[in-house]
Order: structure tokens, then sequence, then C-alpha cells
């Protein structure tokens, strides 16, 4: 159930140009929906996210891990677990940090290229960490726009960034094109972005990361939304050895906490909890389906942690929701369009099933 137009991790619409230096509107924010909605029963229910509802148990942690530094072969056991979890074959290619948006932020200051291409409408920090690093930014639909670019000589578009899967619509992008747009790109001097933040429990061959090293290839992976663990700040960049090296130095030492460094490695390598997770969300995605459905809304897309439906009273039912204490996700430039996340617990499908029509 994919858009043909691509889709939107909380940026508009194809054509919308995020203004440097101003702040994106995204998911979350429940203090503001409080205030928009004081009379709406509480627990206020956040289904404006795609986080998974369920989050990986928090172990018992060691004090010492507050208290000290993280030791370097801390960081280097959490990256070998990354690179086990994501199907990287060298851990020299994993690059930890404090979430995937703070590598979002660096990479333009990395590569100061002169345009990039964007995937789009997606997730609008691409585009305004681009244009912050000077770059002009195109907005493209699809792929076949900017393959003719990249030809050998053409010397136009130097970057290409694309979500996969994307958000809110789920589109899936092959990623032996993405490899095959690499080597034209990048034999030009050119960088291919990916951002697979929803890509944990999608199909297995749709990640490029099994395909690295890639030149100029980064593959961008986070780890709060599948294991429900956003605010512990953890995510990844996946890059052949000289690339990954070139970014953990610019992130300095100590680039993620002992905490997360240790929540992280558990996790990774829990292959127990993260299939059963799979099967859940597979699960519930389909019952959100079926519920979406019978409120007249038309399903648009999505993955097992989001969906999105479109309907002609979407601004209505969001008002709707949101008295009822639930939080959807709406886009200014594209009123008919809802995004929905799951709900954590029976209690919170019922409220939904009763404010739904």
């Amino acid at each position: 159930m994919s858009l043909a137009s691509g889709s939107m991790k909380d940026r508009p619409a194809t054509g919308a140009r995020a203004v440097p230096g101003a702040a994106l509107a995204h998911g979350g924010r429940l203090l503001e929906a409080r205030r928009r909605f004081p009379k709406a029963p509480l627990p206020f229910i956040d289904l404006s996210t795609g986080i998974n509802p369920r989050p990986y148990p928090l172990p018992d942690l060691a004090p010492a891990l507050f208290t000290r530094l993280p030791e370097p072969e801390m960081i280097a056991a959490l990256q070998a677990a990354a690179a086990t979890a994501y199907g990287v074959r060298d851990p020299a290619m994993v690059v930890a940090a404090a979430g995937t948006q703070i590598l979002i932020e660096l990479l333009p200051r990395l590569h100061r290229l002169e345009s990039v291409a964007i995937l789009g409408p997606t997730y609008g920090e691409h585009a305004a960490a681009w244009a912050r690093a000077g770059a002009a930014v195109r907005d493209i639909t699809d792929l076949a726009e900017i393959e003719a670019d990249f030809a050998p000589g053409s010397g136009r578009a130097r970057g290409l960034v694309l979500c996969n899967p994307n958000n809110p619509d789920g589109r899936l992008s092959d990623p032996r094109r993405l490899a095959a747009l690499a080597a034209r790109l990048t034999a030009q001097g050119g960088l291919l972005v990916v951002d697979e933040a929803f890509a944990d429990f999608a199909a297995a061959d749709i990640s490029l990361a099994p395909h690295l090293p890639l030149p100029g290839v980064i593959v961008l992976r986070s780890f709060g939304k599948a294991f429900g663990l956003a605010g512990l700040r953890l995510g990844f960049a996946l890059a052949a050895p000289d690339q990954a090296a070139a970014i953990r130095a610019a992130l300095g030492p100590w680039a993620v906490s002992g905490p997360a460094i240790e929540i992280g490695r558990r996790a990774l390598l829990d292959r127990g909890w993260q299939v059963s997770a799979e099967r859940r969300l597979a699960r519930e995605a389909a019952r959100l389906d079926a519920r979406l459905g019978q409120a007249g809304l038309i399903l648009r897309g999505g993955t097992s942690l989001f969906r999105l439906a479109e309907g002609d009273g979407a601004e209505g039912l969001f008002e709707r929701l949101g008295r009822a204490g639930i939080l959807v996700r709406r886009f200014a430039e594209q009123p008919r369009w809802l995004r929905f996340g799951l709900p954590p617990d029976e209690a919170a499908w019922a409220r939904l099933d009763g404010a739904l029509p």
C-alpha cells in the first residue's frame, strides 16, 4: 500500500522547502496536546510517533555505567552487536551515536556537496540539515527523475538522500537499484545517504547494510524506534571503514552514554525478543488497518510501527480523537492524511475504538 509520490516522515509535501534554522513539526509533544485539549481524559495516548509501544525491557544496570566514562571496549562491543544485528560484515563499518538525528546534522558538514536530491516527501530534517550547510536541495518524487543525472560527467546532483522504508507511506526502494545508483553517483564524487530508521521489522532483504562497503554510501539505523526506547538516544551510521572512521572522529570521544551502550548491546543481540516483537507488531498493524477501514478511512500504507490513512474528514477526526485524549499525526500540506501509531495496550485500543466513527 504505497503512495506513488513517496511519503513524508514529518515533512509536509513535495516542493515544500524547509527554512534553515526554523524548527520543523514532529510527532509527540504531549504537553502541547494537553494544552490544546484541556478536557481530554488522561493519560493522553500518543499515537503520533512511529515508536514501538512495547519497549524492550530495561535490564538492571551497574551503577558504574552512570558514574564512569564509557571504555573504548564497551563502544567496540556495542558496534559489534550492531554489525551482527544489521548484517554488516565488519564492526569497523559501524559508528554509534546519540541517535540518528545528530548524524543527520553531521553528514552535511563532513560532505560539502553543492546540491542534494531528496526523495520525498520524507523526513524534513534531512532537507533542513543540507540546506543549513549551504547545499541546493532538490525535491524528487521518483528515483527515475535523478538516475540520468548521475551519468559519469553529467556534473549535476551530487548527493541523494532517501528513507527506506519511507514514512508515512512505507514505500520501499530496491537495495540493488540503490547500489547500482550509488556506483554511478560516487563515480563523480557524490554521496548516497539511506535512512533505514524503520527497516528493523521490514522484509529482511530491503536493507542496503549487507551490501556494504560501498564507496560514498552511508546507511543510518535508528535503535529507539524498533526497541521502543527513543529517549535513550542511540543510533548508528554504517559505511565503509574510512568513511566510518571520519564520522567517528567528528563525533569525538564518549558520543554515547554508558547506559545506552549497555542497553543497546543487550537488545541488539536479543534475537528472540526481536522475532517476538516483529510478529506482534504485524498482528497489531493488521488490527489497526481493519479498524481504520471500518471508520471509513482509506489505507495508504505505512510500516508495522505506523499506518497512513486518508479521508475527507481527517481534520475533524484529528480533533475528535484529541478530545478523547488520543494524539495522531496530521500533515499541514496533506489535510486528508492522518498517521496512526499502534496503541500500547488493550485499554488504549478500547479508547481508540470508542473514539473512531
